[in-house]
């Protein structure tokens, strides 16, 4: 009797007391139940699109990649994405339509359909560039730095005249004047030749004074033609020492202050000079005599 009284008891304890309230937790997961549910369903959806999409790429990137390419370049057609400027800096001698050619755009273009790596290619195909840096500056500047080569001689050849750099390449063939006095080469191959001996007469400036133009010979040799017209003529391959020792004559004998026609140093041991003949003496004119008066 005593244990049937003690489980009442609890049992009737137990009902005296009231239910348990949820957690906030609890109630806010069963109020959103439905909304959550939609949402993982979406997820789910998106995940698997996802996957997909990753196959797609993994069996075709490069089609992928243009395509993300098309999109980049279709957002710089956007408002504040093209060209507002193209500053050219390094610009002295290079023809400015040669440029903007060679650059292929202009304001108002999309600045991410310009290429900077085409642009420099095209711009140091240019005579006068030697090395060309571009780069875009976003929103809207293209920027490009120029090294230009530098004019070093003019080049004559079949009576046409040149502009050429140190290695021979030609620069320009109109407005030479525009570059003040530079040394003259004359003949077939003297473009290419020409650095080597204009240097070495630049170490002789006593030599140099005097040297009108420097001539190739049968793109062997060379002759040096002075400003009275006389020509010196070099020893191929030893045109060195023929110039230092011309410079010795010139400092001790005046040797090329004289009439001379020619001078000839090809040969090792010999020195043939050749002066100008001496002027014909100017003829007396004969005495003018009154003419007789004739009557008829």
């Amino acid at each position: 009797m005593a244990l049937k009284s003690s489980r009442d008891s609890r049992g009737r304890n137990a009902a005296s007391k009231p239910p348990k309230r949820p957690s906030a937790t609890r109630l806010w997961f069963k109020r959103w139940r439905n909304w959550l549910r939609g949402v993982g369903l979406v997820s789910l959806a998106m995940g698997g699109a996802g996957a997909l999409a990753i196959g797609v790429v993994a069996l075709d990137p490069a089609a992928r990649l243009h395509d993300a390419a098309t999109s980049l370049a279709s957002l710089g057609r956007g408002p504040g994405f093209s060209i507002q400027e193209i500053r050219i800096e390094g610009r002295e001698f290079s023809p400015r339509e040669a440029l903007l050619t060679a650059i292929a755009t202009t304001p108002g273009e999309p600045i991410l359909d310009f290429d900077p790596a085409a642009a420099k290619e095209r711009l140091e195909r240019i005579a006068w560039v030697e090395h060309a840096h571009v780069e875009r500056r976003l929103p809207g500047t293209i920027l490009i730095r120029l090294v230009e080569r530098r004019a070093f001689a003019v080049w004559q050849k079949d009576r046409q005249f040149a502009l050429i750099d140190r290695e021979g390449r030609v620069m320009a063939t109109e407005q030479l004047q525009a570059f003040g006095p530079l040394p003259l080469v004359v003949g077939a191959g003297a473009e290419r030749a020409a650095a080597a001996m204009i240097d070495l007469l630049r170490s002789a400036p006593e030599i140099a004074d005097r040297v009108q133009a420097i001539v190739r010979v049968s793109e062997r040799r060379w002759n040096l033609r002075l400003q009275n017209g006389a020509d010196v003529m070099l020893p191929e391959g030893h045109e060195e020492a023929a110039i230092t020792r011309l410079a010795e004559l010139q400092a001790r004998d005046k040797l090329l202050d004289r009439p001379l026609a020619a001078l000839d140093m090809r040969l090792p041991d010999r020195l043939v000079v050749r002066l100008q003949p001496p002027a014909a003496p100017s003829a007396t004119p004969a005495a003018a005599t009154p003419a007789r008066s004739q009557r008829g």
